[in-house]
Formats: C-alpha cells, structure tokens, sequence
C-alpha cells in the first residue's frame, strides 16, 4: 500500500506540472493504473486511502560549497533515487554562487565571461537539467536556489570585469568577511546590476520546466553597504541634495534602502510570472527583525504584497526555547493564514554536526504549529557529514517521514 501511496503522491504533481505533452501522456496512463488499483480495493479502503496522502513540504538544499552531490551525474542521480526513497518530496538545487552560474547561461557568458562554474565535474553537462528530468520522475518538486544573490567572491570574474557595480560602506571598503572568505556585494540599486540579475532569473524561468524559484537573504544587502557613489547619488537626488546618513542603522536610510529592494523584488515578481504563471516564487529568509535590520530584505512586506508564494524561514538554532519562540512571532503567523510557510532547520555544518535526537524533536515543534512542512540545509549532513552513522541518520529520517506526502502548492489548491 506504501507504493500505492507513494504513486498517487506522483501523480498528483504529474497533474500539475507544466509540461503539458508530459502531462497529457501522464494522465492517459495514470488514469488506467489508477482505476485498476482502486477497483481492487473494498469501497471503504478506497476512501481511506485517498484521504491518508498528507500535504508537507520535505525539502533539502544541494549546494556545492561542502558538498559534491552536484559533481557528478550518477552521484546526483543516487542522491535523488535515496531522498524519494525517504519520501522527501522536495530539492532546491543551488544555481548561482561563488559568481558563477551552475547551468550554462548566456547571461553569465555575455557578463562575467564564462558560461558555467569552472567546477570540473560540471563541465559538459547541465546539471540542473539532470535534477529537473531526474526529479520529475520520482514526482520530486525542483525549485532551483538563487543561493549568491547579490553576493560574490572578492576574487571573482564577476568582481574583476564590474568593479563599478561593486558597493561599499561610508569608508569606501567593499570586503564582508562570510567565515574565511572575503566577499563583495553587486550594488542592488543599479540599473545595470539589476538587469544582470533579472536576466539570469528569467533564463531559467523560460529554458526549465521548473517549479519555482528561490530567494533568500543574499536578494538583500549587508546593512553597512550602499555608500557607492551611485547610490550616494540617488538618495541625494530624491532628497533634495541631502546625502544618506553615516549610520548605516538609521531607521530611514534603512528603510528606504529596503524600500529600494522591495521595488526589485515585484519586478522580479512580474517578470517571472510573465514568462511563466505557475512558477512558483520562493523565499528563504532569516527571522524578520535580522533580515529586514541586517540585509534590508523586508521579506514581511513582500509576503504583504503577494510577492512570496513560498515562504521557508530559516530557523538555524540549538537552543530549543530560542527555536519555539522563532516559530511563534506575529509576522509568521500572518504569513501562515496567507500562504504555506515552512522551516528550515539545521541538518549540520561540515564542522558542526546536529544530533538527530534534535533534528526529530524540532521537526515535531513544527508539526505541532501546523507549518506546512521543513526543509533542512544540507544534502551532505542529512548523513554524510556527521558524528552519527548514515543507517542511523537515514533511520531516524525515515521515522520522520513514515509515509509520502504531496508538496504543499499555493497555485495547485493549497489552503491553510
């Protein structure tokens, strides 16, 4: 019965996919099995079990910074084949980080001047191609990650051929130190930077049948940054000659700086919905009072607005108080009557490996909030980066998620 579950939880999103030849083959064959199946079972099973498939998000983010799951065709393949098998529904496949592209772009090409991370074992192959087809088959939802944003490393192409769409504090230094790397930031007010940007969305909106698309904290800015003479310019020009504050905390030089962002956010919105009305959009962010006072990323008016489809917070903490208390502000709760909000928890870092005892326990806080569902950042800690066996971590995931589940879309019916 669990893989007759499982088929319906593929069909469902076969349904509402957007590929339609894929679908219409989908249907005439599904449609056959399904009554054969169901006419097998007594009437009362029949009712049961169409009402046992539980709507959750599942998800996992695939990155390639610790990680390798993205090198290789067959690894990925695996790592696909072993989540579906632990009734994940959910992958969100990094495609812009360390000033690269992970698919070939001609965005990237015509700007940074080359077409795909130098990575080798990405090198004659379209990985996020690979997860789309690999994916959909498993009935896997593929919302790719914008992970960079608007964020680089300091050494980059990207930051060496467009110094000027570079930002910078009051004093004129552009360095952010992220742990040990040295990163830079593209200005997000710039025209020119901001054409970048929505060209790269927009070549995966149109050339991938994706499900959607995510964004998180780096679609903001660091809040000591934006004292690039551009935007110094700009502000000067809307405020008749006065220059923005030296206190990058000042509540209105915050604020319109994140007003500044929100702007590009709905353009973002538009473009993606004219090229595509059943991409969904999504957003990762940080707790509100961090996001919106450390990366001006205003993620709650966006939710207002009806700019997020998908919210995921990222709830990275140990402390299981501080964790509850997180799930519980206001602003979340106003966003989980609009949409499906669902929580990031911390499945480890490559030197700081999360017990599983805490993964099941916060998990369960989420559950008993009525969230729509987690997802856990990364691939490599669900089990290979970590003090635990990969039997036991890939155990206690499969008692975690008993049974499938269908991911849970705003645009295919969802209701809170």
């Amino acid at each position: 019965m669990k893989r007759f579950m499982k088929w319906c939880v593929k069909f469902s999103k076969l349904k509402s996919r957007s590929s339609i030849k894929q679908g219409l083959f989908a249907v005439v064959v599904s449609l056959s099995m399904l009554a054969t199946v169901m006419l097998a079972l007594p009437l009362n099973a029949q009712t049961t079990y169409s009402r046992s498939l539980a709507t959750e998000l599942r998800g996992v983010w695939l990155t390639n910074i610790d990680s390798n799951v993205l090198f290789e065709r067959d690894r990925l393949k695996k790592s696909l084949q072993r989540l579906d098998e632990l009734n994940f529904n959910t992958v969100y496949p990094a495609v812009w980080n360390w000033g690269y592209t992970l698919y070939p772009s001609k965005v990237a090409a015509k700007v940074i001047g080359r077409s795909l991370d130098p990575t080798p074992g990405l090198q004659g192959r379209d990985m996020l191609k690979e997860i789309v087809s690999e994916g959909h088959k498993k009935g896997l939802t593929v919302i790719p990650w914008f992970e960079f944003g608007f964020m680089a490393p300091a050494d980059s192409l990207l930051a060496k051929n467009r110094p000027q769409w570079l930002t910078s504090r009051s004093d004129g230094t552009k360095i952010v130190k992220e742990g040990t790397h040295n990163r830079v930031w593209l200005s997000p007010f710039r025209p020119d930077v901001q054409n970048f940007i929505q060209d790269l969305i927009v070549e995966i909106v149109r050339n991938y049948d994706i499900d959607g698309i995510q964004f998180d904290d780096h679609f903001g800015l660091p809040s000591e940054l934006g004292y690039d003479a551009y935007t110094v310019a700009l502000y000067k020009k809307e405020h008749g000659g006065k220059a923005p504050s030296k206190n990058p905390k000042d509540p209105e030089w915050v604020r319109w700086r994140a007003n500044k962002i929100t702007d590009f956010m709905k353009r973002v919105f538009t473009a993606i919905k004219a090229n595509k009305k059943d991409c969904l959009v999504s957003v990762a962010p940080n707790p509100q009072r961090f996001s919106y006072e450390f990366f001006l990323a205003d993620w709650q008016r966006w939710e207002r607005m009806g700019l997020i489809e998908e919210l995921v917070l990222q709830i990275y903490r140990n402390d299981l108080n501080v964790f509850v208390s997180e799930l519980e502000y206001p602003e979340v709760q106003a966003a989980q009557s609009h949409i499906p909000v669902s929580i990031g928890i911390l499945a480890g870092l490559k030197n700081r490996p999360i017990p599983m005892e805490q993964i099941q326990t916060q998990v369960q806080k989420v559950r008993d909030r009525n969230f729509a569902g987690v997802s856990f950042f990364f691939y490599e800690t669900l089990w290979n980066l970590s003090s635990e066996t990969a039997s036991k971590r890939q155990s206690g995931f499969q008692q975690i998620f008993s049974k499938p589940a269908v991911y849970p879309n705003l645009l295919t019916g969802w209701k809170p």
